[in-house]
């Protein structure tokens, strides 16, 4: 049987989808409107300061899956 190689548009999807967890907490960091606010509070905390921390997690989450959707398989 032959093999025929896959196009490159195949992994197309998965660039996308890696520059989508890219993106998507530097949209959500710099609309700063949005989370512009002192209600609600958590522990005392205001919601400006718990939103950006609560991203930390959020932003190595979306680069660690950026990553596996980018990188490519060893070579034998």
């Amino acid at each position: 049987m032959v093999r025929i190689p896959l196009p490159r548009r195949h992994h197309a999807w998965r660039r996308a989808a890696a520059g989508v967890c890219l993106v998507a907490p530097v949209v959500a960091l710099l609309w700063v409107p949005w989370y512009a606010q002192d209600r609600p509070q958590l522990a005392g905390v205001p919601f400006f300061y718990w939103y950006q921390l609560a991203w930390v997690p959020v932003c190595s989450l979306a680069l660690l899956a950026a990553y596996l959707l980018t990188r490519h398989p060893p070579k034998p």
